[in-house]
């Protein structure tokens, strides 16, 4: 017998945080409420959900891939 114990590893789920609409526009500076609304509708802007008809959710990922996606390269950096 041996007195060596296991270790328990404790199994961390890595849940999505959820951001209003409001969240995000205090995330990306100059974004504002009345201009996320309209990329919705044209289908630009970060990713959203609609859990229900009157409520809008941005996963942080896809904000952060958002933004991501809009990098501009400079000529010193090509």
């Amino acid at each position: 017998m041996s007195n060596v114990t296991a270790l328990r590893t404790s199994k961390t789920t890595s849940a999505e945080e959820w951001l209003s609409p409001e969240q995000v526009c205090a995330i990306l500076p100059g974004m504002t409420v009345r201009k996320l609304q309209p990329q919705r509708d044209e289908g630009h802007g970060p990713r959203y959900a609609k859990p229900s008809p009157k409520t809008v959710v941005y996963a942080r990922a896809d904000v952060d891939a958002y933004v991501r996606s809009t990098i501009v390269s400079t000529q010193e950096q090509a």
